[in-house]
């Protein structure tokens, strides 16, 4: 996949990056050719690891979240911290996380972020208390938000053409399946009680997983950075995190405080943090400086609706994978596996999709995406109709059709739409620019958690479980159409 910028959007983002080194200046260096670094099989599946990861263990936890309660007497509030701090986290350092690799190195920050996402692991399997869980869960966000950003730069800066689009496809497909596959693997390893250590396994696990992908990184990921590294702008980090706190703290912990005056003051700060943070960015890069998030590059089309698509698609998703992992666990009292095991076929869905994906965009471009949308909310509506009519009879054979279905059109969706977003950044910018696009999907799938897991769990005492979740389905399948219609906006050719 070629990187293709629109003449607008050269004139507007291309000039400003080449003139700008870190005095202000261009430096020699930028004058001359320099051969692309090639990334070798060894080596994307060294940075796929890496991705593959921090999905993972965004949603490895759900199935697991009855078992933690009643071992670290937590409660609801602890619980809802725990699972909000790693998304928290994640989200609030990832475009951070992406500028840090465009200064220092690539390789090395995701070196860095892999060995501290083990030591992190490690502190989770093997915390004592419940705050102590919520500490390392913490640490555990940050790290993948050194991590994770690194994979895609490194696809983006040493990868051209046919590869660059087979990468991309791969990577789409490699953050679908990892959601999914997360609540399988979490069900598989709790009921599986390896060496006796319950649900403590789902975090070890992630040790070895974490060293090796440190270890192969140093041998097979070449080291790239940003020809004009620009340095860190604490003003737009302070309010960028600023900013996401104060929507997603309140949201993911209004319910469990029983809303609380400080969740209230939060929520009333953010339009004006989010406010001063584009007003703060946009003087900088006015002054000729190189904000955290350069708004110069949201004039690119393409870019700017594949952006606005993915947070209603990551939000209907994000809270859809928590909402039925409780409703089948304390719903209909189904085990861990068996919850886990009601995930597969949608992830089949989602895999088969993913792989046929790349070929069908190559020959009918962004209709792909309309065509996933579509079929996705299909999936959605035969979801909603079989828990409204059969709740009693409910089990993963019978959800196996709508969730073959959704997932289906999810893997026609994910992959294209990360590919979109990114076609069009420069290589220069392409640290950044993973930082906005992950930041937004894991900013947009936490608060998916935190509006329609809050809306599942406010309800579902007194409406019940059955009439509960068929409003959350109700719900994502009315995110699902507005992404329909914005999909119709998209570039006829994705590059």
């Amino acid at each position: 996949m070629t990187s293709q910028v629109t003449p607008a959007s050269r004139a507007n983002v291309l000039p400003r990056v080449t003139r700008l080194g870190t005095a202000g200046a261009p430096s020699p260096a930028s004058h001359t050719a320099r051969p692309t670094p090639r990334l070798s099989a060894l080596g994307l599946f060294t940075v796929l690891l890496g991705a593959f990861l921090p999905m993972l263990d965004f949603f490895i936890v759900n199935v697991a979240l009855p078992t933690i309660d009643r071992d670290l007497v937590a409660g609801p509030a602890t619980l809802e911290l725990f699972v909000a701090g790693y998304g928290i986290a994640y989200a609030v350092l990832l475009v951070l996380g992406g500028r840090l690799g465009d200064l220092f190195g690539r390789r090395r920050l995701f070196i860095a972020g892999s060995l501290a996402f083990g030591l992190a692991s490690l502190a989770c399997g093997l915390a004592p208390t419940a705050l102590t869980l919520v500490a390392a869960r913490v640490a555990q966000g940050a790290a993948a938000a050194l991590m994770l950003p690194q994979a895609l730069a490194t696809i983006q800066s040493a990868t051209e053409g046919e590869r660059k689009a087979r990468a991309m496809g791969i990577y789409g497909a490699v953050g679908g399946i990892s959601v999914v596959i997360g609540q399988v693997v979490g069900g598989v390893l709790l009921s599986a009680n390896l060496f006796g250590t319950g649900w403590r396994f789902i975090f070890l696990v992630n040790v070895p997983v974490a060293l090796v992908a440190a270890v192969l990184a140093l041998r097979s990921v070449p080291e790239t950075r940003s020809a004009n590294p620009a340095k860190v702008d604490l003003p737009g980090t302070a309010l960028l995190a600023a900013t996401l706190l104060s929507l997603l703290v309140p949201l993911m912990e209004g319910r469990a405080v029983g809303w609380a005056w400080w969740t209230w003051t939060l929520l009333a700060a953010f339009p004006f943090l989010a406010a001063a943070f584009v007003t703060v960015e946009r003087r900088a890069e006015a002054a000729g400086a190189i904000p955290l998030i350069p708004l110069s590059l949201l004039r690119i089309d393409g870019l700017r609706t594949g952006l606005t698509m993915a947070v209603p698609f990551f939000m209907g998703f994000g809270g859809f994978m928590l909402v039925m992992a409780v409703a089948l666990q304390q719903g209909l009292h189904e085990g861990p596996i068996a919850s886990g095991m009601a995930m597969v076929p949608m992830a089949v869905g989602f895999f088969a999709a993913s792989l046929a994906g790349p070929r069908l965009l190559t020959r009918y471009g962004s209709k792909v995406i309309l065509t996933g949308t579509v079929v996705q909310a299909v999936g959605l509506a035969v979801l909603t109709v079989t828990v409204l009519t059969d709740w009693s009879g409910l089990s993963p054979l019978v959800l196996l059709p709508g969730m073959a279905i959704a997932g289906t059109g999810q893997g026609l969706v994910m992959p294209p739409l990360i590919r979109l977003v990114l076609s069009e950044i420069p290589p220069a910018r392409a640290g950044v620019g993973g930082g906005i696009l992950a930041t937004t999907q894991q900013s947009s799938l936490a608060l998916g958690v935190a509006t329609l897991g809050t809306l599942f769990l406010s309800l579902s005492p007194s409406w019940g479980m059955r009439d509960a979740l068929t409003l959350v389905l109700a719900l994502q399948l009315a995110l699902t159409v507005l992404v329909v219609a914005l999909s119709t906006r998209l570039p006829r050719r994705v590059g």
